[in-house]
C-alpha cells in the first residue's frame, strides 16, 4: 500500500500560536535528561535525579540506574521541544464562555505531534496558583518523566518550570494531561500524537477529535466542589498531601474565589442513570455540557474534505466521568489502532470509548454534510462535530445516526496486528486485585483499601505478569496501567494491546503484559472522582 505523505490536519496545528504558550523546534542531542534538568522561575530547581518518594525500601526508584539503563535502550534521536504554560483563562465552548484552566489559552490544548524514535521535551511552566504536574498518557517513559506528583517527582509549584524529557519509541495516539488533583476534569489536556516514519496506512486527511464533559465554571461549578457533593459534604475526602498524589488538596476550590464562594453551584451529583452497554450507571457526575474539541453541540466544529477522501480519525477520551458512543452518520468505520497499537481491521458501525482510551479508525468520505456523533454512554446527552464534502445544512444538535444504534465492536474482539502481539506463554507472575468500593459512601479503592504512597504491589524486571482485575462493584471502572501496554487476555487468545480497558460490574478482566520498563508506576481507575477518591495504587519493580 502506498505510504501517506502529504497530511492535511483539519485537528490543531503543531505551529505555534502567536500568543507564544506553545513552541515547537527541532534539533538534535542524545536521550536523557540530565539530573536536575529542571528550575523554577523563583529559584527552586527540581532535579528528577535525586527524588526518592515515601515507601518501603528494596525498589527501584524513579530515577535510579535500572531506569537510566532501560531509557538508554530506547535510543536518541532528534530532540523535539515544546513549552507549555497551564495558566487560568477564558474559553468560549462555542457561544458559551467559561473561566477555567488550560495549557495557553486553548481547549484541547495545542496539539503536539512528534515521530517515533524522537527525544520529546517539554517545559512546563506553571503560572496557575496552585502546584501542577504533567503526564504523557500510554508513552512507555522513563519512570521520572512520568508527572505523578509525591511518586516520580515533586510537584511544579505555582510559578516554577520543569523540563520533562524523554525519549518516545512507538507511533501512536497519546495524549497529555496534569495528574494531579481534579485538574485534568478543568482543560489541561491536550492530544499527543506520534507519528510513524514508516506509515502502513494510505489516507489523504486526517482529524484529531477529543470528547469531554464540562462542568468547571458553569454556574459556580468547579470538578472539586462535584468531588464534595459525591462524598455528601463540603470540603473533599482527603487531604492526600505533597507525599501522594493530590499535592495541592484543599487549597484552591476554582479560579478566583473566594472561602465563602466554594461551597457555590448546583447539585452535579448524577442519580438516575443506566448504560445497557455498560451493565451501570454511565457515570456519577450529570454534566451541563459535552464537547468535541472544545465545542458545544450547538456550535460544532466543521471538518471540509472532498467526496471520496480517506479520513483518519484519531478519537480521544479526556473526559473525567463520561463513557462517549461515537458514529459517524452515513459511514462506516474502520477500526486500526487502539491505544496506539495497531490492531486486525475490523469494520463497526460505532464505538465505546471509555475514559482516556484512544481509537484510531479510517472512513471514506460520502458526499453531503454528515454528524459525528459522540453520546455520553447511560446520561441522555450526546455532542457532535460535522463533516462536510458539500453544500448543505448543519445538521441539529439532536441528531442521532442510525450508526449509533448499529454494530458495536468492544475492545476484547479486537485482534492485536502481528507485528505487536504478545506470544501466549505462561505467566512468570499471577495476582489478584480487587476493585471496591460503593456508591454510597464514594469509598473507592482496590482490596478494600484506599491508595497509599507507601504501598507497593512488587514485580520483578523480566518477568510477563498477569493481573486479574476483579471488580466486586456496582460500577464500570475504566483502568489505567502507567508506563506499559498490557494485552487483553481471553480464554483462548492473547487480544489487543492496550493502556486503558474498562472492567463491567461484577466481572472480571485479565491483562498480560511484560515487565520491561522498571521504576514505580500507578495503576488506577481513569474516572478522575473514583481515582481521586482513593482507586489508585502502585506497582514496583524490585532491586
Amino acid at each position: 500500500m502506498q505510504k501517506f505523505t502529504r497530511r492535511t490536519l483539519l485537528g490543531a496545528s503543531i505551529v505555534a500560536a502567536g500568543s507564544g504558550t506553545l513552541t515547537a523546534c527541532s534539533g538534535s542531542g542524545s536521550g536523557a535528561q540530565p539530573e536536575g534538568g529542571a528550575t523554577g522561575r523563583r529559584g527552586a530547581r527540581h532535579s528528577s535525579g535525586n527524588f526518592i518518594p515515601k515507601g518501603p525500601k528494596g525498589y527501584v526508584n524513579p530515577s535510579d540506574p535500572e531506569v537510566l539503563a532501560a531509557e538508554k535502550k530506547r535510543g536518541a534521536g532528534p530532540v523535539r521541544k515544546f513549552k507549555l504554560t497551564a495558566t487560568e483563562t477564558t474559553v468560549d465552548l462555542g457561544g458559551r464562555s467559561v473561566r477555567t484552566w488550560t495549557y495557553g489559552d486553548a481547549l484541547p490544548g495545542k496539539e503536539i505531534r512528534i515521530a517515533a524514535g524522537d527525544v520529546l521535551e517539554m517545559t512546563l511552566a506553571n503560572h496557575l496558583r496552585e502546584a501542577t504536574t504533567l503526564h504523557s498518557h500510554g508513552i512507555r517513559m522513563r519512570c521520572d518523566m512520568d508527572g505523578v506528583p509525591g511518586l516520580t517527582q515533586r510537584s511544579i509549584g505555582a510559578g516554577e518550570d520543569f523540563t520533562y524529557r524523554f525519549a518516545v519509541e512507538h507511533p501512536g495516539t497519546y495524549w497529555l494531561h496534569s495528574h494531579s488533583g481534579m485538574q485534568l476534569d478543568r482543560g489541561l489536556y491536550a492530544p499527543l500524537i506520534v507519528e510513524d516514519p514508516k506509515e502502513p496506512l494510505s489516507y489523504d486527511k486526517e482529524w484529531v477529535l477529543v470528547l469531554d464533559d464540562w462542568v468547571d465554571g458553569v454556574s459556580g461549578s468547579t470538578p472539586d466542589r462535584v468531588l464534595a457533593q459525591l462524598h455528601g459534604g463540603e470540603h473533599a475526602p482527603m487531604d492526600m498531601g505533597e507525599g501522594a498524589h493530590g499535592p495541592e488538596r484543599g487549597k484552591s476550590a476554582g479560579p478566583q474565589e473566594s472561602p465563602s464562594a466554594r461551597s457555590a453551584g448546583p447539585d452535579r451529583v448524577l442519580r438516575d442513570s443506566y448504560s445497557r452497554v455498560l451493565q451501570s450507571m454511565g457515570g456519577n457526575v450529570d454534566y451541563p455540557h459535552y464537547l468535541i474539541n472544545g465545542r458545544l453541540p450547538e456550535a460544532p466544529s466543521v471538518y471540509r474534505a472532498r467526496p471520496g477522501d480517506r479520513i483518519r480519525l484519531r478519537i480521544i477520551n479526556a473526559g473525567g466521568d463520561t463513557a462517549f458512543r461515537v458514529a459517524l452518520g452515513g459511514h462506516e468505520m474502520t477500526v486500526t489502532h487502539t491505544d496506539g497499537y495497531p490492531v486486525e481491521h475490523t469494520r463497526t458501525d460505532a464505538l465505546l470509548l471509555g475514559m482516556a482510551e484512544r481509537y484510531d479508525v479510517m472512513v471514506t468520505a460520502g458526499d453531503g454534510v454528515f454528524p459525528l456523533v459522540a453520546i455520553a454512554e447511560g446520561k441522555g446527552a450526546r455532542t457532535m462535530a460535522v463533516l462536510r464534502t458539500s453544500s448543505g445544512s448543519i445538521p441539529p444538535p439532536d441528531a442521532h445516526p442510525d450508526e449509533l444504534d448499529g454494530m458495536l465492536v468492544p475492545a476484547r474482539r479486537l485482534r492485536p496486528h502481528e507485528s505487536v502481539a504478545f506470544s501466549d506463554d505462561e505467566p512468570d507472575r499471577e495476582m489478584r486485585i480487587k476493585l471496591t468500593g460503593g456508591m454510597e459512601n464514594f469509598d473507592w479503592g482496590f482490596d478494600h483499601e484506599p491508595y497509599s504512597i507507601e504501598k507497593r504491589i512488587p514485580v520483578q524486571e523480566g518477568e510477563r505478569v498477569r493481573i486479574s482485575l476483579i471488580n466486586a462493584t456496582d460500577m464500570w471502572h475504566p483502568v489505567h496501567l502507567h508506563g506499559h501496554t498490557f494485552a487483553l487476555t481471553g480464554i483462548d487468545a492473547v487480544g489487543a494491546r492496550k493502556d486503558t480497558a474498562h472492567v463491567l460490574p461484577h466481572r472480571k478482566l485479565v491483562i498480560d503484559f511484560y515487565a520491561d520498563n522498571p521504576g514505580l508506576w500507578m495503576l488506577h481507575c481513569h474516572n478522575q472522582y473514583h481515582s481521586e477518591s482513593g482507586m489508585m495504587t502502585i506497582l514496583g519493580y524490585r532491586k
